[in-house]
C-alpha cells in the first residue's frame, strides 16, 4: 500500500495543508504559487507508477479533498480570465492571455489527432459537457481543426455560460456554430442522439460515482457509433483530477484507445465508441 511515507505523497500532503489554509482560492500570488508547485510535483512522468487506488485511507481522503480544491480553483481562474477577456472588443483574438492557453492548444491538437484515428468523417455536431466560463477546447477546435462543425456546450452554471457567450459574441462565425445550454446533462436525453462526438470534461463528476453516473447516462442516450472523448488522469497526476477506470466505468462503450501524455498536458485521454 502506498501511503504518506512516500516522498511524493508527503509533499502532496504538505501542499494540501497549505492550500486548505488559504482564505480564498481566487487567483492571487499565493494561490498561483501553491497550485503551480502542486502541478510541478505531480507532473513528472517518473511518477506514472503511482496507483492512487492503493493509497491508505488518510491519503485517499486527502486526494478527494485536493481534487475538489483543484476544481474550485480552476473554475475561479477561468471565471477571472473570462471576465477580463469579455472586456475586449475581440475576446477570441486575445485568448493567449490565459496562462495555460498553450496547454489547451496542445490538448486540443492531441484530442483531435486521437479522434481522427477513429472517426472516419468530420463530425457535424459535437457536444462538450462541462464547458465552464472559458470553453477553450471548443473555441480552439472550432477555430482551428473543426472549422465547419457546430459545438454545443453544456454547463449547469448559468453565469459560466453567460461569460462564455461574451467571448464569441463579436465573431460572426463562432457565434453561429458555438452554442451554449444551461442544464444538468443528466437531464439531457434525446438531444444526445444528435452528436457525432461528445467530450466529457475532467471535472464533470468530482468523485468516481458521479463520473460513472455521467458516463452511464451518456451511454444510454448517445447514438450507436458516436465517439466519447473522456479526460482522466494517470499516476501522480490523479492527485489533480478524477480517474476513469476503463475496465469498470465505461459500460456501453468500446474502449478504442487510452493515451497518457508525458509532457505538460496533464489529462489522459480515453477514446470510446458507443455500442
Amino acid at each position: 500500500m502506498v501511503c504518506h511515507g512516500h516522498p511524493l505523497i508527503q509533499r502532496v500532503f504538505e501542499l494540501h495543508e497549505k492550500i486548505s489554509s488559504l482564505d480564498s482560492l481566487k487567483p492571487c500570488k499565493d494561490v498561483d504559487t501553491l497550485f503551480t508547485q502542486l502541478v510541478l510535483t505531480c507532473m513528472p512522468h517518473g511518477y506514472h507508477h503511482i496507483d492512487v487506488n492503493r493509497l491508505c485511507k488518510k491519503a485517499q481522503e486527502m486526494r478527494s479533498d485536493l481534487i475538489r480544491l483543484c476544481g474550485e480553483a480552476e473554475g475561479l481562474l477561468e471565471s477571472h480570465f473570462a471576465t477580463i477577456l469579455g472586456s475586449f472588443d475581440r475576446p477570441i483574438e486575445n485568448l493567449e492571455i490565459f496562462p495555460y492557453y498553450k496547454n489547451y492548444l496542445k490538448l486540443a491538437q492531441l484530442e483531435f489527432t486521437l479522434l481522427t484515428q477513429h472517426c472516419t468523417r468530420v463530425p457535424n455536431k459535437v457536444a462538450f459537457v462541462g464547458s465552464g466560463p472559458l470553453p477553450l477546447t471548443s473555441l480552439v477546435l472550432a477555430s482551428n481543426q473543426l472549422t465547419a462543425t457546430s459545438f454545443h456546450n453544456y454547463d449547469i452554471d448559468a453565469s459560466a455560460n453567460s461569460k462564455a457567450i461574451q467571448l464569441i459574441a463579436s465573431d460572426p462565425d463562432l457565434s453561429k456554430r458555438v452554442l451554449f445550454h444551461t442544464c444538468d446533462v443528466l437531464k439531457v436525453t434525446k438531444e444526445l442522439e444528435e452528436y457525432d462526438v461528445v467530450f466529457l470534461a475532467a471535472l464533470v463528476g468530482m468523485d468516481r460515482e458521479e463520473k460513472a453516473r455521467a458516463i452511464e447516462h451518456l451511454g444510454r442516450y448517445m447514438k450507436s457509433g458516436a465517439i466519447l472523448m473522456v479526460r482522466s488522469a494517470h499516476g501522480a497526476r490523479a492527485f489533480l483530477y478524477p480517474v476513469v477506470d476503463v475496465h469498470s466505468d465505461l459500460g456501453g462503450f468500446e474502449v478504442l484507445l487510452v493515451f497518457h501524455p508525458k509532457d505538460e498536458v496533464i489529462n489522459s485521454v480515453i477514446v470510446a465508441r458507443k455500442y
